[in-house]
């Protein structure tokens, strides 16, 4: 079989450890060399000064979760880099060892059997991990939410009767009283821009005859909860309009429901 990378290397990362195997090719016969080191940033280096001590010029690695990122990360720019799926190179039955798995990445990489996997740039995965975390932060504050609606309903507290959003200025007026055990209607109106109509006096007051002077616990939490990811979600929105290269939103504001 045709060799493409004569000089190539193969990484079997783990948690605390890194088994490196470098295919060496001396006449016909090919040996291999095999180190390991620590996943430490010193550690990753000294790798990366040892392959190319060997003039490697390719290295291939498995995605085994988000242990080969640091790896990816202090070798790139120094090699060819090639990052495999599992599935791909899965061994052969028997006797599996860390050297035995680095050893095949080599030979296979040699012959150009490792279809590699899309790595985008260190400036489009900081944005993915940017957006990703924007919208479980977006996902959970709606979770949240829906929780302060349940546990109003539960009590049969009707405060989307009285305004259109609990969480407005309004709403979080009405749930801070009502967090510091105030359940009086007229205490609770107040909190509000509207005028103390019959029927929003009616929606209000249920929470007096239903609730004791102490704050359901669940909407405590829950508000409590949602201004810590509101807080975190604004300091995103921040943080995404002064990304540095291409995707600078130049300090523009983002709209929420519109950004990813």
């Amino acid at each position: 079989m045709e060799v493409l990378h004569p000089r190539c290397a193969g990484l079997d990362v783990h948690k605390d450890s890194v088994v490196a195997c470098i295919r060496i090719p001396r006449g016909r016969k090919m040996a291999h060399q095999v180190e390991t080191v620590g996943t430490t940033t010193q550690a990753l280096r000294r790798l990366n000064d040892w392959l190319n001590k060997q003039k490697v010029t390719h290295v291939a690695m498995e995605a085994t979760g988000v242990y080969w990122k640091p790896v990816w990360h202090v070798l790139e720019g120094s090699f060819d880099l090639v990052l495999a799926n599992p599935t791909h190179i899965k061994n052969v039955p028997g006797r599996k060892t860390d050297v035995n798995d680095a050893t095949r990445i080599s030979d296979l990489l040699a012959h150009g059997l490792i279809r590699s996997s899309f790595v985008p740039p260190t400036g489009i995965q900081d944005m993915r991990a940017l957006m990703r975390t924007r919208k479980q932060l977006v996902r959970e504050r709606a979770q949240h939410l829906q929780r302060i609606h349940k546990t109003f309903e539960h009590a049969n507290f009707k405060i989307a009767s009285v305004i259109s959003d609990a969480t407005g200025v309004s709403g979080r007026r009405i749930l801070e009283a009502l967090i510091d055990g105030k359940t009086e209607p007229e205490e609770l109106l107040a909190k509000t821009n509207k005028t103390s109509s019959s029927q929003s006096f009616d929606a209000v007051g249920s929470v007096a005859r239903t609730h004791t002077s102490e704050p359901p616990f669940p909407t405590a939490a829950a508000f409590g909860t949602d201004r810590g990811a509101g807080a975190s979600n604004h300091e995103n929105r921040r943080r995404g309009g002064c990304v540095d290269g291409p995707f600078s939103c130049q300090g523009r504001e983002i709209d929420d429901d519109a950004w990813y």
